[in-house]
This record gives C-alpha cells, structure tokens and sequence, in this order.
C-alpha cells in the first residue's frame, strides 16, 4: 500500500476528459468530485461514465462523489464592468432591489432577506474576507456600510457574516431537482453544502430513501458548529469546508475547529475530510508552496480520510501534478508518524460480533507483528471500523460487491479490491486471499496475515472470524 490517505480531485474544465482522469487516478486520486456549483446537472451522468470508462480500463475501483450547491449568499453584478476597486473608508450599499446593474457606490445581492439578518455593527465579509465591511445601519431594505478593508471585487463572489445566523436553509430548491435528477446516475457519495442542522440532513434521506448513497456533511456554517452532535449522527462523514467557515468563525479559530471536528468524525465512527486551499497555488504553478505542504502534512498527520482539491485540479494548470505531489507528502508524511494504536472513541460495554471482529484484527496484528490485514466484506462495515483505529497496519478490503469496493475507496488505510468471484469454501478463501497479496507483492514467505470474515461468505453483516495465517504455512487445498 502506497499511501494511507485517501485523495479527493474535484472535476472541471481542466481534469473532464480520459486522458486527465487516468493519470490523476495513476497519481494517486481515489475520489472525484463533481461539484454542482460548477456543473449543470444535465452533464453529471457523461462526466461519471466517463470516470466508470477510466476505472475498467485501469482494473482499479474509484468512487464519485456529487457535491450539491447549497444556499451559498453572493453579491450580483456590476453592468458590465469585470470588477471594482473597493477602499477603506468608503460608503458602500448592499440593495437586494438591484439586478446585474451594480457599481462603485452599491450592488444587489442574491439573498433576498438578507435586511432582516443584519444590525449596526455587524461585520460583512466579502471575496473569502479579503473584504471587510461594517453595518452602519438599515434602512428600507437596504444595508448601509462603511467598507473596513478594501479590495478588488469582482461579480457574484461570496458574501458572509461574520458569527453566522443568517436564516438561511441548507437545502434549496435546486439542490432537491438536482438531487431527485441524480437518482440514476452511478455515483458514491452526496457532499451536503452549508449544512445547518440535522433536520437538513433528514430532508436528503427522504429524498433518497433507500438508494446506496452515503451522506457527507459540510460543515462551513457557525451553527453547524453548535449542532455538531447531531448532524455528525445522521451524517456519515464530515467535511471540513474551511473556506466559508474560516470567514463566518474567524480565521484564527480555524485550525482549533478543524482539530475538533476531525476528532468528533473519528470517534462517532465516521469519515472525515479536510477541504480548501490545500495547494491553491498549484492553480499556476507546477509546485507546492513550503507552507503548503506543511498545512497537508498536518491534515494527513491529524488522522483525517481524505484531503480534498478544489480548483486545484478543476481548473487548474497542472491537475495530475497536484495529485503527485500530494501522494508524495501523504507517504512522507505517514512514514515520518509512526502513529500509537489505539481507539479514539469511547468503547461501549458491548459491541457487536463483526464490530469485535474489526477491533480484535488490528489489535491482534499489532501483537503479532502482522504484515498486513485482509478483510473479505460485503458492506464494507468491517473495514469502516478497522479504519477508525488509529493504526499504521495497512487494511485490503477485499469484496465481490462493485458498490462496496467504490465506497471503501475513501476509507483511511483501507486498499480496495473488487474480487470477480470468492470461493466458498472457507480454506481455499483463506488460499485466494493470499495468493492475491502476494500478486500484488503485499506479503512474502514467513509473514503473518490476518483474514477476517464471515461464516456465510458474501452475505452482509455477517463477519463474526478471525485468523492469523502464516503465508507459505497453510492448509492445502486438493482439488
């Protein structure tokens, strides 16, 4: 196994085509994102054959995640100028009234009640808070500032306030088309954007229902922070959104919020992703900034699923090089953090069988010096749990289901293998397992493996043994 951390490559412009995917998936890239901000609907289901093209070609499972708009508030235009120059000191009004006819002195925004959300004194970020305006007071729907710190801004770029409690929901109506659209195409998982609470999260599952889809929060909204609990409950894993979020908590509180959402996704079981700004400059440049690579560094070191890019690979100059470079740190990075087993959650009194299973596996690889662990899994579950324990044993989840083996492609440590058929009968599994490890020059001769499965094979749920097998040491099979 190369790298533990798993890589997500948001699609666009510059990273939509057979050739780009296949050297960003020889890279290193596990997921790819298909962000709804960006793309229209109606072009979703080509840009996801064309993943499922690339992944039978390369005999590689990888996983699609499709990331919904959400209710993001922007500024609106300026007639027909590209951008203006706002500086300390200036008058500035913000009109919902106003169209795409905006200028020096005002500019419409898209939410329309955004009046009604603010005060005198408040603080308005625009641009990812490059711009700062002060709240001088509101009348007739319209929000008199005094820009505090100025800047180029430029037609529909963000705009948010700072401490949150815009009365905003998460899922617009957009957002419910878009995903009732998206019910047939053949992706993984659905990024929830600007997730407030967990009736948000309750509003997509009656919209999916029982379709396998797992649900990834963002959490980029102060009162995401405060609902926390549970949305990371309903959810089944958490994204770190640290663009918006910086801007509505402060940025200085952000690398304090991130360390605690890591460990709240980690100890309730669930993934968990850092996302913005991971390589921004890779946009132009063919390589990392020093400060770049210590911020992915300390992702990867934190324990997180996944780093996320953005623009990085959607439109920028050198995707596959974004993805080899991160691959490069990922493995200095895990290599240089010999990381102590152990569970980083509270332990009930009991647990489930396969949940025993998954915890007794690592630990008892870390006693027995074992090479490595296979788990033979039909959900997926298994792996799930052995992942959330804080090991550097590498993980082979091995699986006869093609949903699974995509889903398990942004477990933390787990290598996902896609078997086209598993035998039976338990001893020649044992046999198929490790004749496949050893293909793939996982384990030699004398090395000991621990295999974990069920007394049904390829039925769900049902895991419930453990062995230690020593390859080049096992029960023959006669034909």
């Amino acid at each position: 196994m190369k790298k533990r951390t798993k890589i997500i490559a948001s699609l666009g412009p510059a990273s939509s085509n057979a050739m780009k995917l296949e050297k960003m998936m020889l890279e290193g890239a596990d997921v790819f994102r298909i962000n709804l901000s960006h793309t229209k609907i109606g072009d979703v289901d080509h840009i996801i054959k064309l993943v499922r093209k690339v992944e039978k070609k390369l005999g590689r499972p990888v996983a699609v995640m499709l990331d919904l708009q959400g209710q993001k508030v922007r500024i609106k235009g300026f007639a027909k100028k590209p951008h203006i120059t706002l500086k300390s000191g200036d008058k500035f009004t913000i009109d919902s009234s106003l169209k795409d006819n905006g200028n020096q002195k005002q500019v419409g925004v898209t939410f329309k009640d955004l009046y009604k959300n603010v005060k005198q004194g408040d603080e308005l970020l625009l641009s990812d808070a490059l711009i700062k305006l002060k709240v001088e007071k509101v009348v007739s729907k319209k929000i008199y500032t005094i820009v505090d710190r100025g800047g180029k801004l430029k037609p529909y770029q963000g705009l948010n306030k700072k401490g949150g409690g815009l009365s905003l929901s998460g899922i617009t109506a957009k957002d419910k088309s878009d995903l009732k659209k998206s019910l047939s195409f053949e992706y993984d998982y659905l990024a929830v954007s600007f997730v407030k609470n967990e009736k948000d999260i309750q509003e997509i599952k009656k919209i999916i229902r029982n379709k396998d889809i797992r649900i990834i929060s963002k959490i980029e909204r102060n009162e995401a922070l405060k609902n926390i609990d549970k949305i990371t409950k309903e959810s089944d894993g958490l994204l770190v959104a640290r663009g918006d979020l910086g801007v509505e908590i402060g940025i200085e509180q952000l690398p304090a919020a991130q360390k605690f959402l890591i460990r709240k996704a980690i100890s309730s079981d669930k993934l968990v992703i850092v996302a913005t700004q991971m390589m921004e400059s890779m946009i132009t440049n063919r390589v990392p900034t020093r400060a770049e690579v210590f911020d992915v560094a300390n992702a990867v070191s934190s324990g997180v699923d996944a780093i996320m890019f953005s623009a990085e690979t959607a439109i920028g100059k050198y995707p596959s090089d974004v993805i080899g470079e991160a691959s490069r740190i990922c493995i200095e990075s895990e290599g240089a953090y010999i990381r102590p087993l152990s569970v980083d959650r509270v332990v009930p009194k009991t647990l489930p069988v396969d949940q025993v299973i998954a915890l007794s596996a690592v630990y008892s690889a870390k006693l027995t010096k074992a090479v490595a662990i296979a788990a033979l899994t039909e959900t997926g579950s298994t792996a799930l749990w052995m992942s959330r324990v804080q090991s550097n044993i590498p993980i082979y989840a091995m699986t006869q289901n093609i949903k699974t083996s995509r889903r398990i492609c942004l477990y933390k440590g787990v290598q996902s293998i896609k078997l086209d058929k598993l035998e039976e009968n338990h001893a020649q599994a044992n046999m198929q397992v490790i004749d496949l490890m050893k293909e793939i020059g996982t384990v030699r001769k004398g090395d000991y493996v621990i295999i974990t499965k069920g007394d049904l094979l390829g039925t769900s749920g049902g895991t419930n043994a453990m062995k230690v097998v020593e390859v080049g040491n096992m029960l023959e099979i006669n034909e």
